[in-house]
């Protein structure tokens, strides 16, 4: 694991968003990396159509350094795990994922299933617990939802004089957020997933992630200190962008919430 410093409860940890789901944070001494993403523009066949990959990731896997471990909130998706991001994962100790796609990933990754925990060492001393918690990728219950868009899982990440940091993977409930928030709530950073996706023949057209005004409410529920906004550019089928996001924030009076994740993150040097 890659020793690094590391903030305190009161200070906020510098977030890298890096195009679509996908952003590189640094917490308790490790290096956390979301839903990886890094192919460049292209199509990609699902059943029933195809996802369209408009822009680029803002970096380079070799650019970001070694990454101690990714949160992955379902492997099943390109738009949230693609090609580039699975060759990723074999360079990575470990993979925390739905139950199902730890079996399907293999070697390097494990599931959590909701509100499970597993504890990782921090370089000195200590660790951070990550917690898996409930998402869904859709609207309705977990029966009328999974079939069709697979399972989800969040992340809280959580450790002694460290924020509390919580990463909503794809969801689509607020009544998941408000369990999150009744648990773990106030949290220090959110990294809220939105975008609004949605396909006229899934769900009637329902938005399968946050839209822009649930994402200011799920804040408004977590008590959330700071947001950072993800899953909002990138792909064609994500029908509300990033400036979407922030209006509806402003509108919300929550706008001095927002951080964009344009912090600029030290890529540690090899060790010997």
């Amino acid at each position: 694991m890659t020793d690094i410093s590391t903030p305190t409860q009161h200070e906020q940890i510098p977030v890298r968003v890096l195009g679509g789901p996908t952003a590189l944070f640094e917490y308790g001494g490790l290096r956390f990396l979301t839903d990886p993403t890094f192919d460049a523009p292209r199509e990609y066949p699902v059943p029933g159509g195809l996802l369209t990959k408009t822009a680029p990731a803002s970096a380079t896997p070799a650019e970001l350094g070694p990454i101690d471990v990714v949160l992955l909130s379902h492997d099943e998706h390109p738009d949230n795990l693609d090609a580039s991001g699975r060759a990723l994962l074999a360079d990575v100790p470990l993979t925390l994922t739905t139950p199902g796609g730890a079996q399907r990933l293999g070697t390097g990754a494990k599931g959590l299933a909701d509100w499970e925990s597993v504890d990782l060492d921090r370089p000195g001393g200590g660790t951070v617990t990550v917690t898996g918690v409930p998402a869904l990728h859709g609207p309705g219950t977990r029966d009328e939802v999974e079939p069709f868009t697979g399972q989800v899982v969040g992340f809280v990440l959580t450790g002694q004089d460290l924020p509390t940091i919580y990463v909503s993977g794809d969801n689509a409930s607020l009544g998941l957020v408000e369990e999150i928030a009744e648990r773990f709530g106030p949290v220090d950073t959110a990294i809220l997933f939105a975008g609004a996706p949605r396909f006229t023949e899934l769900f009637d057209g329902a938005v399968i992630v946050l839209d822009s005004a649930q994402a200011a409410e799920a804040a408004g529920i977590l008590g959330a200190r700071r947001v950072v906004p993800v899953h909002c550019d990138s792909w064609a089928h994500f029908t509300e962008s990033r400036d979407d996001v922030v209006a509806a924030f402003t509108k919300a009076g929550l706008a001095d919430r927002l951080d964009l994740g344009g912090a600029a993150l030290r890529t540690p040097e090899p060790q010997m």
